[in-house]
């Protein structure tokens, strides 16, 4: 497989839901960061409505194309004010673990909403959030319980290395106590296993 080299500003990944009658839901836009290869941080806040337009545009016209059911999540790169689409992921996705926290109706609970038919709940945004993953870790430093607004979800798997453990999502009132809050957990989680969070410190 050859692929065009796609010097991308960032990665955004957009999740909305589409029930049997065709009603779709979208939320936010949230901005990825990766780590070899690997989604390590989310975070979901405020958004240029010109990309969510966009972005909602193209989900629209993948899911009513596959008459699709359920939650879907599409990963964008941004060039130049335009969205390229990266990956489809027919599922609810790791990119979206920050709606648990942060919007209204979370992608599980619509998921299962598009399903069984059921009207979709409000995917608004009610805090800026961030999902931060647990690679390869089944053990937390008890300092993080310190900070507000932060939730940790465990997936009960085996330990194994860079393997999915579980995901921290964290909230702020705004922009910038979110921030303040990632720079929190940057200080207490060891940089090797969460190199992400270095950009907050």
């Amino acid at each position: 497989v050859a692929e065009q080299f796609v010097p991308f500003k960032r990665e955004v990944s957009l999740i909305g839901a589409r029930n049997q009658q065709g009603q779709l839901a979208f939320y936010p836009l949230a901005e990825n960061v990766h780590v070899d290869g690997v989604l390590s941080l989310s975070i979901a806040k405020e958004v240029d409505e010109q990309l969510q337009q966009q972005a909602e545009a193209m989900f629209s016209a993948i899911a009513n194309e596959l008459q699709y059911t359920g939650v879907l999540a599409i990963e964008f790169f941004e060039l130049n004010g335009q969205l390229l689409v990266n990956e489809i992921a027919p599922r609810v996705h790791n990119s979206g673990h920050w709606t648990q926290q942060g919007a209204d109706t979370c992608q599980f609970e619509n998921h299962l909403r598009a399903v069984f038919n059921l009207p979709l709940g409000s995917t608004k945004l009610v805090r800026p959030t961030a999902m931060i993953n647990i690679l390869g870790e089944d053990n937390l430093p008890d300092a993080l319980l310190n900070i507000a607004s932060l939730h940790i979800h465990w997936y009960g798997k085996q330990k194994r290395p860079g393997r999915k453990m579980g995901h921290i999502n964290v909230s702020g009132a705004n922009n910038a106590e979110l921030e303040l809050r990632l720079g929190e957990i940057a200080a207490i989680l060891p940089a090797t296993q969460f190199p992400a969070l270095q950009i907050f410190r």
